[in-house]
C-alpha cells in the first residue's frame, strides 16, 4: 500500500457500491485512498434497475456499468470471490485483504415466503433478481413452457409478467392483497392500474395466497394450490413455471456473523454518517438500514454514497465535524413507465408513506377518475387546505415534478387544491404534442436520484454544454436510474433551451453521416442521389478534423438502403447495394439463431386458397422446415438453407406467391377478419379491403417496420387499433387509426379520419405513410414517431388530411412513384441466375453449409427446432490467428482461397479451410487512393458460437481522437463489432477473434493460414456448433420428446451456378456476379441422407 494512503475495501459490487466506488475515484482522485472491491458474481457491476430490459437485447453489456478495464485504469483491486469472514480486530476480509474502512455495499436477496415447493431448487421456479435468472427464465420458457405465474403484484411482479408475456406466455399475476402495487397506491388507484394491466392481456389475481407448488413426479413445476379471497376451499392453478417477486432482504450475514449491529428489521444499523457499531465499518444502498429502514430504491443509495464519500475525504483532509454531512433519509417518492403506463407517488414526508396517508380520514382527499382514459390521481391535503401532503397518479403523472416540489416546500404557490389537481392533466391524445417543458419552473426538481433541477439544466445549457452526455457529467443528471432521462422531461428541457438560445443542434446518423435520417432523405430526394458512395460524398460537410469515412458503417449503411429504397424501391440486391444491407434483407430472409432462414410468403389480407396451402406444405415438407403459423396471418418456414433459398423461393412463385417482406423494414401484413362476407356482424368488407391494402403497399420501405389491420365491425377481431394504421367499418364507410403497435411498448392508435370511403381512405393513408417515411428516424416506430411529432396527432391531421402545407399532392405523387416501381424482390432473384451466387456458402466450393451437417436439432412435437444455445458460453480469445499471444507464425503459409472477383466489394464471404469456417472481407478504395483492403478472421462470432461473421456489415470504428480508421464488421446476430486488424471485440471485453493476413496475387485471395489440422482443433465446426444436453427421451416443455435427431430431407432437385474455373484447393468455384468466366446451371439431385444421386448440367439459356 502507498505511504500514507488508506485503505478502503468495499463489499459488493452491485450499482450502490460501484457508484461509491465512481464518486470516491472522481473527487478523491487516488490521492488518499487505495480501492478495493470484492464481487461474488461472476460479472462486474451491471444496472438492475434496467434488469427487465434484458429480455429485449438479451446483451449482458447493455447493462454493464463499467468495463473490466476500469477497475485497473483506475488502480482499484477486483477481487472476485465472495467475502465470507470478516476480523474486526485486525481489519481483515478473508484473512487476507486488510482495510483501514470497509464499506458493507452487499446489496439485498430476493425474499421467498417459505411455502412447500415454492423455491428456485424446484425446477421451473425463479426469482427475478440477476441477468443469470433473467437468462434461466428466457431458457425455460422457449424450452416448451405456455403458462407462468408471478407471486407478487408490485413493480417487478409486474415488469416479469410482461417479459413473459412477451416471450409469448400465457401470464398471470397473483398478489396477496386487494390490489396491485399497494405498498404505492391506494385501492381506487390499484384497482385503476389492474384494469390497464388486463388490458394488456395480463391475467391478474387478486387476494390469492399461495398454498404450495405442485410438482409433476419428477419433481418439476406444474402449478400452484392457492386459498383465494375470503373462501376456505384451496384451488389449484396449472402453471409450467413461477417467477417469485415478493420483495427483498438486506444481505446482513456476514455483518451479523462478525456481531456487527443490525436494524430492527435488519441491515447493517448505521448512523446520520452511515456508521455501523463499529466505526471503521459503514454501509450503504440495501444492506444499510438507518433510522429501521432499508431502502430498496436507487437514490437513497446514491444520496448515502455522497455522504459517506464527502465525509470520507474530508476526514483524510484533516477537517472538523463542522463540514461533516448527515444523511437524514431520503423521499421515496417515485415515478416509473410500468408497461408503458406512468405510476407515481409522490409524498412531502416519509409519514405519507409509512402511514399511508392517502387514507387518512383526518385529511382531504381530492379525486379525478377517468375510467375512459384510465386516468386517476389522488391529491392529500391539509384540512386547511394549504399544504399538499402528497399525491397518487396513475395513467398520467405528467404533473409529478411541479407536485413534487409544491409538497417538499409546503407552498402551493398561491394554486388551489382543484388548480394542482388539474394540472398536467392531459388533453386529447396526441392533440398538442411538443416537448411539454416548457412549464417546467427552474426549481422543479427532475432527477430526484442527484437532486437536479430543471434550472441547472437550463444552466449547464447556457454555460456551453450541447450535448447530453456532458451535460449528465457536468450535473450528474441521468446518472442514477436513468428514469428522467428515458421517460422524464430532461430531454425536452435541454432541447427547448437550445431552442431558446437559437442553437441548432444537429443529431447525425453516425460518425460517418452528420445529418439526421430527414435531412439525408432530403438531400437524396432532391439531389436524386442513388448510391451510397454519392451519398457519403453529398454529406462529407462536418466531418472535419476526421478521416474520410469510405466505407460506412453498421448504422448508416442499412438507414440509406431503406431510404433508397423508399423513395426509389429499386431492388436492394443490384448494383452494390447489397452490401448495405443488414443480414435479413441482404438474403431477402429473416436469419435465425443456428445461421439457416425463415420464409414466408405474402398472404395478402390472411386470404389463401387450399392449393397456395399445398404448396407451402409440399415445401416445408421436401426441405424439412419447420411450420408455424404467424400473429400476422401467414405461415412461417424455418430452417432453410442459404443455399436452398432461392430454389424454394422459385418453387413459391412459381405457384404465384410473392415475398412476404418479413425480413424488411416495410409493409409486413395487413391483418383482417371476415367481415361482412361471412360474419353476421360485418358492416363492411373487411377482407376485400386488407387485400386491397395489402398489395398497394406490398414493397414499401419505411425506418420501421408497418403493419394494418381492417375490422369490418367495432368488435376489432382484425385489432386494427394496435396497428400502424388501421380501419374499423361503420355503416358510412371507415374509421382510420394511426401510429398504434404491439410490441415491448404497446401503443394504441389514434383516430385520424371518421365514416370515409375506400379512396379517401387510401389516399390518406399514402399520405400519412410517406410524411413518415421522410420525417421519421431510423428504427422509429409511428407511434414513437408521433409521440415526437411537434403538434402530435393535431398536427399530423392538419398536414395529411387539411393540406395546412400545401404538400398533399407531393405526397401522393411520392407514393405513386416508389409503388409504381414495385416488383416481387424474390421473383427478380429467380429470374436472374447472376443474384443466386450470393446465396452460396462458402465463395471457394459448392460444399453445403457445415452447420447444417454438424447441427443437432430437437424433435418438438413432431416438427424440428435446432439444439438451443448455451446460456453461457464464456470467454473467448484467439489461439490460431496471427493476433493470438505467443503465436509461432513460422508454420503459416499462403493458402489460395479462390477469384477476389468471388468476393464482394465492401462485404464478406465465408471460405472452407479443412474443416474450419473463415470469414474474408473486402473494404474497396478504403483510403481513397484506388486501392482495396482485405482482411479476414475465423467465421464464428464468439457471443453465441455461431457461424455468421462473413454475413455481417463491414465498416469503420471510431478510434481516440475522433478519427474513423478502425476497419470493423457487425455480427448479424447480435451487432457483436470486431476489429478486423487486432480481433478486439469493441463493444464486448470478454471476446476476442482469430485475425489472418490477406494478400491478392494474380487476381486470387490468398490467406496467411498455419496448418488445417491447427486450425481445426481451435475453430472447426463440429467443436463449435450447439449441441443439445439431452440425449433421447428428454421432456420437451409444452408437450412431447424432445431428442436428438439427423434432419432428413426428402430427395429434391437443387439447382446452383458454377463456372467452369476451379480453385486453388481443386473445388468447384461459385460467381458473384462480377467474374469473367462463363455461367454454367448445374442440376444435382439429393437423396434423403444429403448424398448425391445423379447430377447434369445445362446452358444457362435454357434456364
Amino acid at each position: 500500500m502507498s505511504e500514507g494512503k488508506k485503505k478502503v475495501v468495499v463489499l459488493g459490487n452491485g450499482p450502490v457500491g460501484h457508484k461509491f466506488l465512481e464518486s470516491l475515484v472522481e473527487l478523491d482522485g487516488g490521492k488518499h485512498f487505495e480501492l478495493t472491491v470484492f464481487c461474488e458474481e461472476s460479472r462486474h457491476a451491471y444496472d438492475r434497475v434496467k434488469i427487465t430490459s434484458f429480455f429485449e437485447h438479451r446483451d449482458p453489456v447493455k447493462l454493464s456499468l463499467c468495463d473490466r478495464a476500469w477497475f485497473e485504469k483506475n488502480g482499484i483491486e477486483f477481487i472476485n470471490e465472495r467475502a465470507t469472514k470478516l476480523n474486526k480486530e485486525q481489519r481483515m476480509v478473508n484473512d487476507k485483504t486488510p482495510y483501514d474502512f470497509l464499506v458493507f455495499a452487499t446489496g439485498s436477496y430476493a425474499f421467498v415466503r417459505p411455502t412447500p415447493g415454492l423455491s428456485p431448487q424446484t425446477p421451473g421456479v425463479f426469482v427475478y433478481r440477476t441477468i443469470e435468472d433473467m437468462e434461466a427464465i428466457i431458457r425455460y420458457a422457449e424450452g416448451g413452457a405456455k403458462t407462468a405465474g408471478v407471486i407478487g403484484g408490485g413493480l417487478l411482479g409486474l415488469e416479469a409478467a410482461k417479459a413473459v408475456a412477451d416471450l409469448g406466455l400465457e401470464a398471470h399475476v397473483l398478489e396477496r392483497s386487494k390490489h396491485l402495487m399497494p405498498r404505492q397506491l391506494d385501492l381506487a388507484g390499484g384497482m385503476m392500474l389492474t384494469r390497464i394491466v388486463r388490458d394488456m392481456g395480463l391475467h391478474v389475481h387478486l387476494e390469492t395466497k399461495v398454498l404450495k407448488v405442485n410438482t409433476t413426479d419428477a419433481g418439476v413445476c406444474s402449478g400452484v394450490e392457492v386459498m383465494r379471497g375470503d373462501s376456505n376451499v384451496p384451488s389449484n392453478m396449472p402453471l409450467d413455471m413461477i417467477i417469485i417477486s415478493t420483495g427483498i432482504r438486506p444481505r446482513d450475514e456476514l455483518a451479523e456473523a462478525a456481531n456487527i449491529a443490525l436494524g430492527e428489521r435488519g441491515g447493517v444499523k448505521v448512523d446520520g454518517r452511515l456508521r455501523s457499531s463499529d466505526p471503521r465499518v459503514f454501509a450503504v444502498g440495501e444492506a444499510a438500514s438507518h433510522e429501521g429502514t432499508c431502502y430498496g430504491l436507487w437514490a437513497p443509495g446514491v444520496q448515502q454514497v455522497g455522504v459517506l464519500v464527502h465525509n470520507l475525504i474530508a476526514e483524510a483532509e484533516g477537517k472538523g465535524d463542522e463540514v461533516m454531512r448527515e444523511y437524514s433519509g431520503s423521499d421515496v417518492s417515485t415515478k416509473l413507465k410500468l408497461l408503458g403506463t406512468d405510476v407515481a407517488s409522490l409524498g412531502a414526508t416519509t409519514d405519507f408513506f409509512t402511514f399511508k396517508q392517502w387514507d387518512d380520514k383526518t385529511l382531504i382527499h381530492m379525486v379525478h377518475e377517468d375510467q375512459w382514459s384510465k386516468v386517476y390521481k389522488k391529491l392529500v391535503f391539509n384540512l386547511e387546505g394549504t399544504k399538499l401532503m402528497g399525491a397518487l397518479l396513475v395513467g398520467d403523472a405528467s404533473s409529478f415534478g411541479k407536485l413534487l416540489g409544491i409538497a417538499h416546500k409546503g407552498d402551493m404557490k398561491g394554486k388551489t387544491p382543484p388548480e394542482l389537481l388539474l394540472l398536467g392533466s392531459a388533453p386529447a391524445a396526441g392533440s398538442t404534442g411538443g416537448t411539454g417543458t416548457e412549464a417546467v419552473d427552474d426549481d422543479e426538481l427532475v432527477c430526484s436520484c442527484v437532486g437536479v433541477t430543471a434550472g441547472m439544466l437550463r444552466q449547464a445549457v447556457a454555460d456551453g454544454l450541447h450535448d447530453l452526455e456532458d451535460i449528465k457529467k457536468q450535473t450528474k443528471c441521468g446518472t442514477g436510474c436513468g428514469g428522467c432521462i428515458s421517460t422524464g422531461p430532461v430531454k425536452g428541457i435541454i432541447a427547448s433551451k437550445l431552442k431558446e438560445l437559437g442553437i441548432d443542434k444537429k443529431e447525425g446518423l453516425c460518425g460517418c453521416i452528420p445529418f439526421s435520417r430527414k435531412e439525408v432523405f432530403d438531400i437524396v430526394k432532391v439531389k436524386g442521389l442513388r448510391s451510397f458512395k454519392d451519398i457519403l460524398s453529398a454529406t462529407a460537410e462536418g466531418r472535419e478534423g476526421r478521416s474520410v469515412c469510405t466505407g460506412g458503417c453498421e448504422i448508416c449503411k442499412p438507414a440509406v438502403a431503406s431510404i433508397l429504397a423508399s423513395l426509389w424501391n429499386e431492388h436492394i440486391l443490384e448494383k452494390g447495394r447489397n452490401v448495405l444491407q443488414d443480414t435479413n434483407d441482404r438474403f431477402l430472409a429473416n436469419i435465425q439463431r443456428n445461421g439457416t432462414y425463415s420464409v414466408i410468403p405474402r398472404i395478402a389480407g390472411g386470404e389463401i386458397t387450399p392449393k397456395m396451402l399445398k404448396v407451402i406444405a409440399e415445401v416445408g415438407d421436401e426441405y424439412g422446415l419447420y411450420t408455424k403459423v404467424t400473429g400476422g396471418q401467414r405461415i412461417d418456414l424455418f430452417g432453410a438453407q442459404r443455399r436452398d433459398l432461392p430454389v424454394i423461393w422459385k418453387k413459391l412463385v412459381e405457384a404465384g406467391f410473392e415475398s412476404g417482406h418479413a425480413y424488411a423494414k416495410s409493409l409486413r401484413t395487413v391483418k383482417s377478419c371476415v367481415g361482412s362476407t361471412w360474419c353476421r356482424y360485418g358492416m363492411q368488407d373487411s377482407v376485400t379491403f386488407a387485400v386491397r391494402l395489402e398489395n398497394r403497399y406490398k414493397g414499401l420501405r419505411s425506418p420501421h417496420k408497418l403493419k394494418g389491420g381492417v375490422s369490418g365491425c367495432v368488435r376489432e377481431c382484425a385489432e386494427a387499433q394496435g396497428k400502424d394504421f388501421g380501419v374499423v367499418a361503420t355503416d358510412k364507410g371507415w374509421n382510420l387509426y394511426v401510429c398504434g403497435n404491439g410490441g415491448a411498448r404497446p401503443a394504441h392508435a389514434q383516430l385520424l379520419v371518421s365514416d370515409v370511403d375506400d379512396d379517401t381512405c387510401i389516399k390518406i393513408i399514402d399520405r400519412f405513410l410517406m410524411f413518415y417515411i421522410a420525417t421519421a428516424e431510423p428504427l422509429q416506430r409511428t407511434a414513437r414517431w408521433i409521440e415526437k411529432l411537434e403538434g402530435g396527432l393535431a398536427y399530423l391531421r392538419s398536414v395529411v388530411v387539411d393540406d395546412k402545407l400545401g404538400i398533399s399532392s407531393d405526397l401522393e405523387a411520392m407514393m405513386e412513384e416508389s409503388l409504381g416501381n414495385y416488383e416481387c424482390e424474390w421473383k427478380r432473384v429467380v429470374e436472374n441466375p447472376e443474384l443466386w451466387s450470393d446465396f452460396q456458402q462458402y465463395a471457394n466450393g459448392k460444399d453445403p453449409d457445415d452447420v447444417e451437417l454438424e447441427h443437432q436439432w430437437v424433435d418438438m412435437r413432431g416438427q424440428i427446432i435446432p439444439a438451443p444455445w448455451l446460456g453461457k458460453t464464456g470467454n473467448f480469445m484467439p489461439s490460431v490467428g496471427k493476433n493470438a499471444d505467443g503465436v509461432n507464425t513460422k508454420d503459416f503459409r499462403w493458402v489460395d482461397c479462390g477469384r477476389a472477383a468471388e468476393f464482394p466489394k465492401n462485404g464478406g464471404a465465408a471460405v472452407k479451410y479443412g474443416e474450419s469456417q473463415l470469414a474474408v472481407f473486402c473494404f474497396a478504395d478504403r483510403k481513397g487512393k484506388g486501392q482495396d483492403e482485405w482482411f479476414a478472421c475465423q467465421n464464428m462470432c464468439p457471443h453465441k458460437r455461431a457461424f455468421v461473421l462473413a454475413r455481417g456489415l463491414v465498416g469503420e470504428a471510431p478510434l481516440e481522437g475522433g478519427h474513423l480508421l478502425a476497419p470493423k464488421v457487425a455480427c448479424p446476430h447480435h451487432k457483436r463489432a470486431f476489429d478486423l486488424q487486432t480481433g478486439t471485440c469493441l463493444n464486448d471485453e470478454t471476446m476476442k477473434i482469430n485475425t489472418f493476413d490477406v494478400k491478392i496475387e494474380d487476381g486470387r485471395v490468398l490467406l496467411h493460414l498455419p496448418p488445417e489440422s491447427a486450425v481445426d482443433e481451435a475453430l472447426a465446426t463440429s467443436r463449435w456448433t450447439t449441441k443439445a444436453e439431452k440425449g433421447m427421451d428428454g421432456d420437451a416443455g409444452g408437450g412431447g420428446n424432445a431428442y436428438m435427431v439427423k434432419r432428413r430431407l426428402k430427395a429434391r432437385t437443387e439447382v446452383r451456378l458454377e463456372t467452369e474455373t476451379t480453385s486453388g484447393n481443386g473445388q468447384t468455384e461459385s460467381l458473384n456476379g462480377s467474374g469473367v468466366e462463363p455461367i454454367r446451371i448445374v442440376t444435382e439431385t439429393f437423396g434423403a441422407d444429403g448424398g448425391t444421386c445423379n447430377g447434369s448440367a445445362e446452358a444457362a439459356a435454357s434456364f
